[in-house]
């Protein structure tokens, strides 16, 4: 039986949607995170004499919070930022042994924060694996911190309707570094409008409305 984010992350589809709209962000190097993200490392590259090269090829920390879906901001609705990712933030990893996996390139880091209540602190819910050629993220959700008790599942990029046969194999084998990110199949393209110009990346109600069966894309 398929596990589904929602199901262990909280009791409805909001957090579903909330790791779809993060995963849309994390692919797009146009969004307001990727952007940022190629700031943050040409910034880094320049305060360490190195050549600016591509930045997927340096580990980076992508942390993704999900709001209580009743919670309020000021001067913004929850789906306008949702959609804008400013629920996102990444840095780049200057030191890979405080990362409590071994990611191969073209991996990267993920944290999850849950705010579990309302107006309360955010708390850790997950890491994983971000890997960009397959635009998928390999979570491992904590159900019991005391216990080490976790849920491993993977959340697909929402837009990308039919990934190709044997990606899950091919995903778990560069996992195990068995294979190069370079032998996955590269499906990312789509979804980034720096190479697909064609691309629109949806929006929050247009992610929300998908997940309840009504298709915009």
């Amino acid at each position: 039986m398929e596990i589904l984010a929602s199901e262990i992350l909280g009791t409805n589809k909001f957090d579903q949607c909330v790791l779809n709209m993060a995963s849309i962000n994390i692919c797009d190097r146009e969004s307001n995170l990727g952007q940022e993200m190629f700031g943050l490392y040409r910034d880094w590259k320049t305060e360490t004499d190195e050549a600016v090269v591509n930045p997927w090829l340096d580990l980076h920390q992508f942390t993704i919070f999900i709001p209580h879906p009743d919670q309020q901001y000021d001067g913004i609705t929850l789906g306008e930022g949702l959609t804008k990712g400013y629920n996102l933030e990444v840095k780049p990893v200057r030191d890979p042994s405080k990362v409590p996996y071994k990611i191969p390139e073209g991996g990267h880091f993920i944290v999850v924060f849950k705010q579990r209540r309302l107006d309360s602190e955010f708390q850790i819910a997950a890491t994983g694996i971000f890997v960009r050629p397959l635009a998928a993220i390999a979570l491992d959700v904590i159900l019991d911190p005391d216990k080490g008790q976790y849920q491993s599942l993977i959340v697909k990029h929402p837009v990308i309707r039919n990934y190709p046969d044997g990606w899950e194999e091919k995903l778990a084998a560069f996992l195990k570094e068995e294979i190069a990110s370079y032998d996955l199949p590269s499906i990312v393209g789509h979804v980034d409008r720096g190479i697909n110009r064609d691309y629109r990346s949806p929006s929050w109600d247009e992610i929300y409305l998908a997940e309840t069966g009504f298709a915009f894309f």
